[in-house]
């Protein structure tokens, strides 16, 4: 079985992607953790996360017979870091998270996988009977800890997957199997002392290390929540640098990913005009036909439209450019009540600016 696993790696290899390992259908062993952390409340809204717990906990729920899991890791990572601050920064430019801007990564992966596995049922010959479950992101495993497990990366303190030599900018696909194959051992590595991600959070949404509290992070915030940004988080959404959807404050500050961060070759990960060149503004003005001509096949529709512009009408309440405020009072007049009430809200708050000088202390 040792020649057919680096077969398979070999395969995976050519296919595109860009870590492969093997890891036994074994229970997690974080099941107490999740199920506390589930407990807690901090899946928030995401139902998924907590259907099916003990399914999601067991491989072996997901196929009869399970023996190995192949997990796969394939690079997004498409430019420079970016933020308030930095040359690349636009004041009026819509910043989307990196694994957005690209081609969904669902249907990549998804299709790439299939190959994988077919490959695999080819190399072992009609005999075996090899069956296998092909998952993306969307399915009732824990990705991390079985990448972790196959020896793709260890966890951060931001609750990340972080490969020493590429950072954490990549996706997780995974195939379980009924094949008994040789495991890779797990991956190991740590933190150290760094703190980074805890202490840029914008939200503290990294409660302590390797606990995160979604309800908190703006990539749950800008995507996951359907309904209001609660008003507490506002302000960080408007001061976070025009992050629209999704966030990759703490993958930017992590050391790994500023030393050791690739850019990715694949064609189907290089940003799209939408996701690369978009003003908040015109945002705003995109009605249902051109939100959908613009993010065709990008991972930016599951925000919906009402979604993705109720976040720019947050993120224009700091904005400082006098067309702001037209932008904003012609979305009052939005079809979506979303989009409306959120466009008064950051209308409230340029006027208030506006109207309350600014101290000596704080222009000092």
């Amino acid at each position: 079985m040792h020649e057919l696993a680096e077969k398979i790696k070999g395969r995976a290899l050519a296919l595109g992607f860009d870590l492969v390992g093997i890891a036994d259908a074994s229970p997690s062993v974080f099941a107490e953790a999740y199920r506390d952390w589930v407990a807690q409340g901090y899946a928030g809204e995401m139902a998924y996360l907590t259907r099916n717990l003990e399914r999601r906990l067991d491989p072996r729920e997901l196929l009869p017979d399970a023996r190995s899991i192949i997990v796969v890791g394939m690079n997004y990572y498409a430019d420079a870091e970016e933020g308030p601050g930095t040359p690349l920064h636009d004041e009026t430019q819509a910043v989307f998270a990196r694994y957005a801007r690209g081609d969904d990564y669902h249907d990549v992966m998804t299709a790439r996988l299939r190959e994988l596995l077919a490959f695999l049922q080819a190399e072992a010959g009609a005999e075996q009977d090899v069956q296998g479950r092909v998952y993306v992101d969307t399915g009732p495993l824990l990705e991390r800890e079985v990448a972790q497990r196959a020896g793709l990366g260890w966890f951060g303190k931001n609750t990340m997957l972080i490969n020493t030599r590429r950072g954490s900018y990549f996706f997780l696909g995974e195939i379980v199997t009924n094949l008994a194959l040789p495991p890779d051992e797990p991956a190991v590595g740590g933190c150290g002392t760094c703190t980074r991600c805890l202490d840029a959070c914008p939200t503290g949404a990294i409660l302590e290390p390797y606990k995160l509290d979604a309800r908190r992070c703006l990539s749950y915030l800008t995507i996951e929540l359907k309904g209001d940004l609660p008003e507490e988080f506002r302000p960080a959404l408007a001061e976070a640098g025009n992050r629209i959807y999704g966030c990759d404050i703490c993958q930017e500050v992590c050391p790994f990913n500023q030393r050791r961060a690739i850019p990715t070759d694949d064609p189907a990960y290089p940003p799209r005009e939408a996701t690369a060149t978009s003003k908040l503004a015109d945002l705003l003005l995109m009605d249902d036909e051109a939100f959908q001509r613009a993010f065709k096949g990008s991972p930016v529709k599951r925000a919906k439209r009402r979604g993705l512009l109720r976040n720019v009408a947050v993120a224009l309440a700091a904005s400082d450019d006098p067309e702001t405020e037209i932008v904003l009072e012609a979305a009052l007049n939005d079809p979506e009540p979303l989009v409306r009430e959120h466009a008064e809200w950051a209308l409230q708050q340029i006027r208030f600016r506006q109207i309350v000088p600014v101290s000596a202390d704080q222009e000092g």
